[in-house]
């Protein structure tokens, strides 16, 4: 029997359980692994909350960032070897190519069984060999917060040395793209609430900080500290309720990566919708990315010993205590839990 963690009726955090469950053992091209390091995206509150698209099974298990190590394999499985460490694309469908929304059929801690478990059933062509280069705290994050930087910063962005990058917020997928940004010697601005966040944003790299509560019309304070550049690149995480600041601030000819809601879902219509033509914007929405970009993701990662800003660690059994942590939302970078 392993320990595992279900999602519930899904009413809040106190519907999180702890259950026990039968070994699994892999079928053709499933891989068994055992869990090392699991993260804590903002959007496994919502599943929790029941506000992450429909119901799922209350016998769901959550999480769709991971490390583990492999323990056994099925049949067909190529080149994997037990022993061997792996992450996974949180969209294991999602092997290359263009998006399609059936994706979602096959997403790890929603529609299918997540990481938080003692082990995980995973299907082997959806796995990324973890190099010695990186540790479990390093590779944890990157299956969908850090994968959604790439995706936004690198596949779509095609950001290079000089650009300016914005990206709203502190969280995982924020805090992901200011260091990938200053990988590729790009310039970024950040934005946040909080003096101390912004404090410790500077401490990492970034080189124009605005607080939004001190400049409300950040977007105005974001051009005067650019000398009127405007970002180059936006990680747009608040949807309607920052968009129309986010147009103004860009540049022209820049790319806005749509990656959340967090604003809230207020707004109904763009008040500057005519900026978006005059300034020739493009405007994408950004679902994590493939096992493709991954892998590059992965090398470019080794590479450059890129160190995800981990807020804090639980252990398996505090898992409830990790959902809480997130959900006050004093956290910088992501909130960890370690493999029994």
């Amino acid at each position: 029997m392993i320990k595992a963690y279900e999602i519930g009726p899904q009413q809040g955090l106190a519907g999180l359980r702890a259950v026990r469950r039968p070994q699994a053992a892999p079928g053709p091209g499933q891989v068994l692994v055992r869990l090392r390091a699991a993260c804590l995206n903002h959007r496994d509150l919502l599943v929790l909350q029941g506000r992450y698209g429909p119901l799922r099974p209350e016998t769901r298990i959550p999480l769709s960032d991971g490390v583990g190590e492999v323990i056994a394999l099925g049949a067909g499985c190529g080149e994997l070897a037990v022993g061997e460490r792996v992450i996974c694309s949180h969209f294991v469908s999602w092997i290359d190519g263009d998006f399609h929304p059936r994706i979602f059929a096959a997403d790890l801690g929603t529609s299918l069984d997540g990481w938080l478990a003692e082990t995980v059933l995973l299907p082997a062509a959806a796995l990324v060999t973890v190099p010695d280069a990186l540790s479990d705290a390093q590779a944890a994050p990157l299956c969908a917060a850090g994968l959604t930087a790439w995706h936004a910063l690198v596949e779509l962005g095609r950001v290079q040395a000089g650009d300016l990058v914005l990206t709203l917020g502190t969280g995982g997928v924020s805090i992901f793209a200011l260091q990938l940004a200053k990988m590729h010697g790009a310039r970024v601005a950040i934005t946040s609430s909080s003096d101390a966040k912004l404090d410790l944003a500077r401490e990492l790299g970034a080189d124009i900080t605005v607080n939004y509560r001190t400049h409300p019309d950040w977007a105005t304070e974001l051009l005067r500290a650019s000398g009127g550049q405007g970002a180059d690149i936006i990680l747009e995480t608040g949807g309607l309720a920052t968009l129309p600041a986010s147009i103004d601030a860009a540049a022209p000819n820049a790319r806005i990566a749509v990656i959340g809601a967090l604003g809230g879902y207020g707004a109904t219509s763009l008040p500057n919708f005519t900026t978006l033509v005059l300034k020739n914007l493009v405007l994408k929405g950004i679902t994590s990315g493939s096992r493709s970009m991954l892998e590059r993701l992965v090398r470019a990662a080794a590479a450059n010993g890129l160190a995800p800003v981990i807020d804090c660690e639980f252990g398996f059994d505090d898992a409830a205590e990790a959902y809480a942590h997130l959900q006050a939302a004093e956290h910088l970078g992501k909130v960890l839990i370690r493999g029994r």
